[in-house]
């Protein structure tokens, strides 16, 4: 890893823990390696993006974070404690859109983790429901059903249910990768000013630089497939404004050097 960047390590404790994690998983002709003891801290209302190449391994380390993936070595730690499930405590928000339930409207898909843990009392649920679609900005449209929506509003839907719980750590694996460039811009923006206003803690996957550098705080730089990480760089400096700047230009071709000489260096 790259110890020339700032390091929040050390300065308090982190909320996720990732500790020398190497994950397998199964097909039909082999066992594959996605990560090879990959290791950081997460720290409470960061913006995390682990980036990287298609096949590095971000989503299958996302799914372990997320308890769905039993490591092969090391752990992952949540406050502290040993991550071995799925939990209310991490919500995921992945790519497609058809994660909602098509027969229930908008404010009951908001509802439906709340029935399905019991995470809240039931003279709760709707309030809310109501008081997180109305933060991604769907008030007029709670009582509509998924297939009236668009591909940007769905994901405002998903984003929405999973704050509702109240997570400690909401996992976004690329929700943004499906939807047209005006699009994605506009919910990347969305998304910041929903930070801006709750403050939660994100871990969120992308393949695109110009992504990572606009939603982090901090980014993790994975390599080719095994995943390992190059470098963890601090993104603080850089918002969304800045996207035409110099210095934008010149952090983006930086970590694209780091990417594409790693694999370079790799293949030679």
């Amino acid at each position: 890893m790259d110890q020339s960047d700032v390091s929040l390590a050390g300065l308090r404790e982190p909320l996720l823990a990732v500790d020398g994690v190497t994950l397998q998983y199964a097909t039909r002709e082999q066992i594959v390696t996605a990560t090879h003891r990959v290791s950081f801290d997460m720290f409470e209302r960061d913006r995390f993006v682990l980036l990287g190449p298609s096949g590095c391994g971000k989503s299958t380390l996302l799914k372990s974070i997320g308890g769905f993936l039993k490591p092969v070595e090391g752990e992952v730690r949540l406050n502290g404690k040993r991550v071995s499930a799925p939990g209310a405590d991490r919500m995921i928000v992945f790519q497609e859109f058809d994660q909602l339930l098509p027969w229930q409207t908008v404010l009951e898909n908001v509802i439906f983790p709340m029935r399905a843990t019991g995470r809240f009392p039931r003279s709760e649920w709707a309030d809310r429901a109501a008081a997180a679609v109305a933060k991604v900005g769907l008030s007029k449209f709670a009582d509509a059903f998924p297939h009236t929506l668009s591909g940007g509003m769905k994901q405002r839907v998903a984003i929405g249910r999973a704050l509702a719980m109240e997570p400690q750590v909401l996992l976004m694996d690329e929700p943004f990768a499906a939807l047209d460039a005006l699009t994605r811009r506009r919910m990347q923006q969305e998304l910041l000013d929903l930070w801006a206003e709750i403050q939660f803690s994100m871990v969120f996957v992308t393949h695109s630089i110009q992504e990572a550098i606009i939603l982090a705080n901090r980014i993790v730089v994975m390599t080719p497939h095994p995943g390992q990480i190059i470098a963890e760089l601090d993104a603080t400096d850089f918002n969304y404004d800045q996207s035409g700047s110099d210095e934008f230009v010149a952090f983006q071709q930086k970590i694209n050097d780091m990417l594409f000489g790693h694999e370079d260096t790799a293949h030679g």
